[in-house]
């Protein structure tokens, strides 16, 4: 099945290291502050609500989650929130862009097996500082040939990145956490994807269809690639 792969790239949050936690963490503190204006199920739907229509302006990541987050509280608040709780909302910030790296069980020495055999590429979303430092802290940079943060994970996204690596799309797998991203997308210009599940996956990420493609395979583990491969 993978007999003509020579590029294996690896989705970054919650394939390679813990990341989607600490922003339900990070909402749940949010509407703590917010809870004299608003109930905590109502806030955590207009907080996505403008997380959603703010995506195509400001990307993804914590930064534009933190806009988010400020905007939604002047929202709710009817602009009557006060300064002490913006510095708090800012401080969620950066509390979340300071969390240690934590890796996801297995994965160093899956990496570490199949960079023997395959070119390793980081494909990722999000802001590229807090990616760049994400990867630098987790140790694992030296696993990676090639380092590519995208501003969205469509087709079109993927075959940028194939043709910059000069293969062909049978030539490319990828391997990640989100049906929505790292799969579907994927398997539609003709190349591999293997989907390894997060206990947590951010709304937005959710697809409710079942995915049957003789590219496509589903792990439970990372480590799982070690004998696949």
């Amino acid at each position: 099945m993978f007999s003509a792969i020579k590029v294996i790239a690896f989705d970054a949050d919650d394939t390679l290291w813990v990341n989607e936690p600490y922003f339900r963490t990070a909402e749940k503190a949010f509407c703590e502050l917010l809870k004299e204006y608003v109930p905590e199920e109502e806030c955590n739907e207009l907080l996505y609500k403008f997380e959603m229509q703010n995506l195509p302006l400001y990307g993804y990541g914590i930064k534009p989650f933190v806009l988010s987050l400020i905007e939604a509280a002047i929202t709710i608040s009817k602009k009557q929130i006060p300064l002490e709780i913006v510095s708090e909302i800012i401080a969620i910030g950066k509390e979340m862009l300071q969390m240690p790296v934590e890796l996801i069980d297995g994965i160093e020495a899956t990496l570490a097996h199949l960079s023997k055999k395959y070119l390793l590429v980081m494909a990722t979303k999000g802001d590229l500082l807090d990616q760049e430092r994400k990867l630098i802290k987790s140790g694992l940079e030296k696993y990676f040939h090639h380092i590519e943060v995208m501003s969205d994970k469509q087709p079109n996204n993927y075959q940028k990145l194939i043709t910059h690596l000069d293969i062909t799309p049978s030539q490319f797998l990828m391997i990640g956490n989100s049906l929505k991203s790292d799969v579907l997308p994927v398997l539609e210009i003709g190349s591999y994807a293997i989907h390894i599940p997060f206990h947590t996956t951010w709304e937005h990420e959710k697809v409710e269809e079942e995915v049957m493609h003789y590219n496509f395979k589903e792990l439970k583990l990372a480590s799982e690639l070690i004998d696949l491969l």
